[in-house]
């Protein structure tokens, strides 16, 4: 299968390179980096360095700034973008009912001077009263529940129903992570 020709005026305004956000199978970031990058298509994969986690290990490692997702550059003719998404580890575009959403070539530079800098970056979703949430750290490990409310500092109220009941528990907001689609959310001001 041959690209689609771009000489027509119509495709013109059509085919203009733009960033996109792919999303990944877990840890499979920097496959797709790869897999996208041996198709010469253009993908960032912001990485930050932290310290491990194993206890056993006193190592700084790098990890992707935003796990689950990488930045494509693509004019997305129909070609392109089929190619993109048949790559190793692509799960889908980020995107509405009108096609994949598209990200500021600012927000990409931006981006790139972040992770440069030699400063801590705090990355993380605003979640909203009633988005779904689940448990990701501490002894309530695998607890799903909805947001109620940010409470002080770094701690949220969520209510886990059970029974017809609800039981609301204040947890650590690195405990918690939103269970909410990326693409149907309203961004927060």
């Amino acid at each position: 299968m041959t690209p689609p020709d771009k000489t027509t005026p119509m495709s013109e305004d059509l085919f203009i390179p733009r960033w996109y956000v792919l999303h990944t199978r877990s840890r499979f970031e920097n496959v797709v980096q790869e897999g996208l990058a041996r198709k010469q298509v253009e993908a960032y994969l912001p990485k930050i360095t932290v310290p491990s986690k194993r206890r056993d290990r006193r190592q700084m490692i790098q990890v992707p700034l935003f796990p689950g997702y990488v930045f494509v550059r693509s004019d997305l003719n129909p070609y392109q973008q089929l190619e993109i998404v048949k790559t190793v580890g692509v799960v889908r575009f980020i995107a509405n009912c009108q096609g994949p959403l598209p990200v500021g070539d600012d927000t990409i530079a931006s981006l790139r001077i972040m992770v440069t800098a030699d400063r801590q970056i705090i990355t993380g979703r605003r979640l909203r009263q009633g988005d779904p949430v689940m448990v990701v750290a501490g002894p309530m490990t695998g607890v799903v529940g909805s947001f109620v409310r940010y409470r002080g500092g770094s701690r949220v109220v969520v209510d886990i129903e059970a029974l017809g009941q609800y039981a609301a528990v204040e947890i650590d907001a690195d405990a918690v992570e939103s269970l909410a689609p990326v693409a149907t959310r309203k961004p927060t001001r």
